[in-house]
């Protein structure tokens, strides 16, 4: 972990030297903003995973951290070469993350499921029990005749 710390004080200086050399410019660069995210964000994201054992590369406790860097770094790029974020590189990078390193990631624990008897009952229920309720004033007030000329 050690390393990844150096790893990342380095890129912090070359973030400050490419804040200072990089001229400020109106509009994105796609391109140039691409080759940033590409050249660092992915060489710093490839450097960490790589020192992780890859049995523990679907595991999100262990991953949390590196994806949190990662994604911080494309939005800190994004604002020095004044971007949106996120936008379409943004999504291609992690496009591409995922299909290099969580390809084999099994969706185990996100799989969508009913809910439990318990919260599913009053969401069915309640709206059944005010249908019969209304329908049935319906027709008693149908029923009474008074007041009607």
């Amino acid at each position: 972990m050690e390393a990844s710390r150096a790893s990342w004080m380095r890129a912090g200086l070359v973030l400050f030297v490419a804040a200072q050399i990089l001229p400020s410019v109106s509009a994105c660069d796609p391109g140039l903003y691409r080759e940033m995210i590409g050249s660092f964000c992915m060489t710093n994201f490839d450097a960490d995973m790589s020192s992780l054992d890859r049995r523990l590369w679907c595991s999100w406790s262990d991953t949390m951290g590196i994806y949190e860097e990662v994604t911080n770094c494309t939005f800190q790029m994004a604002l020095l070469v004044n971007c949106f974020w996120p936008n379409r590189e943004v999504d291609r990078f992690f496009t591409d993350i995922h299909r290099v390193y969580f390809h084999d990631c099994a969706l185990t624990g996100r799989l969508l499921r009913d809910p439990p008897a318990s919260i599913l009952a009053p969401f069915i229920g309640v709206p059944v029990l005010i249908t019969l309720l209304m329908t049935a004033l319906v027709v008693w007030r149908s029923k009474r005749t008074e007041g009607v000329l």
